[in-house]
């Protein structure tokens, strides 16, 4: 793999892959890199660019394999190495994400939900139980989760963020809007912000 890959590039990833998945399921065999910016709404030069930071693909006048590069870039995106994970908040939000997001295709494991609402604990969600987070600190000396989803409220996050690090985890799926990274620097965050994206989309109605 080529040295540092730009923000860009990792965003683009998982559309390609995404893509990818969509053409084997039409019964798709090979594409050319022009075929597939069409179908993406990118260049295709952007397209064999991004791809060269990894490693050669596909073949001049032969195009890719779509099955082999769906693979190798699964691969780049570590989905088929699992990655213990928990879930910090079991409101609104946190059942949503426990009950629609697919982990185990995305490289995850998703092995504890945890609230600090005693009327949730014990309650099932996924076949799993809402844990106190009370118990959080034995539940990740024994189970050692690197990943941690947070949703909960900001002021809330700060303490659980601090004990989270101490207790081992690596890397925070963040939907509290607490910047993790500006006091634990070590650790990976993919921040979350609705509100964000929502902004973004009223700026390209405005300058579309």
């Amino acid at each position: 793999m080529a040295g540092i890959i730009s923000e860009s590039v990792i965003k683009r990833l998982p559309r390609y892959y995404r893509f990818l998945g969509e053409l084997k399921a039409e019964g798709l065999e090979r594409i050319s890199s022009r075929e597939l910016s069409e179908r993406m709404g990118l260049t295709a030069s952007q397209i064999r660019q991004d791809l060269n930071c990894f490693g050669g693909f596909g073949q001049q006048g032969y195009g890719y394999n779509i099955q082999l590069l769906q693979a190798e870039i699964g691969e780049i995106l570590g989905l088929n190495t699992p990655k213990n994970t928990i879930l910090i908040g079991m409101g609104n939000m946190g059942r949503a994400v426990t009950n629609h997001m697919n982990f185990e295709s995305k490289g995850f494991h998703l092995i504890g939900l945890f609230d600090a609402k005693e009327s949730l604990v014990g309650q099932i969600v996924r076949n799993q139980p809402i844990r106190s987070i009370d118990t959080l600190d034995e539940f990740c000396r024994e189970n050692l989760p690197k990943v941690a989803i947070l949703c909960i409220p900001k002021e809330a996050a700060k303490g659980i963020a601090e004990q989270l690090v101490k207790l081992g985890v690596k890397a925070f799926w963040n939907f509290s809007h607490y910047d993790i990274a500006m006091n634990h620097p070590g650790v990976v965050v993919q921040n979350m912000h609705f509100s964000d994206s929502l902004m973004r989309l009223s700026f390209k109605m405005g300058n579309n």
